[in-house]
């Protein structure tokens, strides 16, 4: 019964936790949401673009941290000002550099933060093939020793 008390009261809890975006992660509180759902649909779809400063692994869109919320409300400002959201990034980018942007642009300076996933891959799968030669080598040995023992 108690078990079921419990399930029930989760459950419950649930529906009353934070929003949840489309792509699963916890909306942040927004503050001067704009009237117009293709203005505010062209919000949030440029602020999951733009990086947290403070947290770093949200977007503006999900963070809770001041300096995001002053971030959503330049944001915000500068969409109603009539700017384009290549606009917005440039002068982002200006203040806060390439850092800003949650998919950084392949330029000289970032070629090694794009390529790292794939070197780190490579060489984990070049140990993995060693471990593993070295591993049937062994085996190949320990074979044809108890082949000569018997």
């Amino acid at each position: 019964m108690k078990r079921w008390m419990l399930a029930l009261l989760l459950l419950i809890g649930a529906n009353f936790a934070a929003p949840v975006l489309q792509d699963g992660a916890k909306a942040a509180a927004v503050e001067g949401s704009f009237a117009d759902p293709v203005q505010e649909a062209r919000a949030r779809t440029l602020q999951r673009q733009l990086r947290c400063l403070v947290c770093q692994g949200q977007s503006i869109d999900e963070s809770n941290a001041p300096l995001a919320a002053d971030l959503r409300g330049l944001v915000r400002q500068q969409i109603a000002d009539g700017r384009s959201d290549d606009q917005i990034k440039d002068y982002l980018k200006a203040r806060y550099g390439d850092f800003i942007l949650m998919q950084p642009p392949l330029e000289q300076a970032t070629w090694l933060l794009w390529l790292a996933p794939f070197l780190v891959l490579g060489a984990a799968g070049g140990v993995a093939w060693l471990a593993v030669s070295r591993a049937r080598k062994a085996a190949a040995s320990l074979d044809s020793q108890n082949i000569t023992n018997l």
